[in-house]
């Protein structure tokens, strides 16, 4: 059961990290550029939801494996710098 969260975490993660680097690498350039913010709110709505999904995700794995609220504070501020979640990734693999 432990193992499963924290696949599931490091699943949500990744997929996370890869909608925000599309976000900001992708869809942001196209709506200044082009002046097309369609893919802004596609790509915006789709990671807000991954980023709530993650929350939840970290939330869930903190209480199963015990993690310390210092360990899980420190993976939520990564995951708000690009290319954060993996290091993210990283870190869980070290545990």
């Amino acid at each position: 059961m432990l193992k499963l969260a924290i696949n599931r975490f490091r699943l949500i993660s990744y997929i996370e990290g890869i909608s925000y680097l599309i976000l900001l690498f992708i869809a942001m350039p196209i709506k200044y550029i082009l002046d097309n913010p369609y893919f802004v709110k596609i790509v915006g709505m789709s990671h807000g939801v991954l980023f709530i999904i993650f929350v939840i995700f970290l939330l869930e794995t903190m209480r199963k494996n015990s993690w310390t609220l210092r360990f899980a504070l420190e993976t939520f501020v990564l995951s708000l710098i690009p290319f954060g979640s993996f290091l993210i990734e990283k870190r869980i693999k070290e545990l």
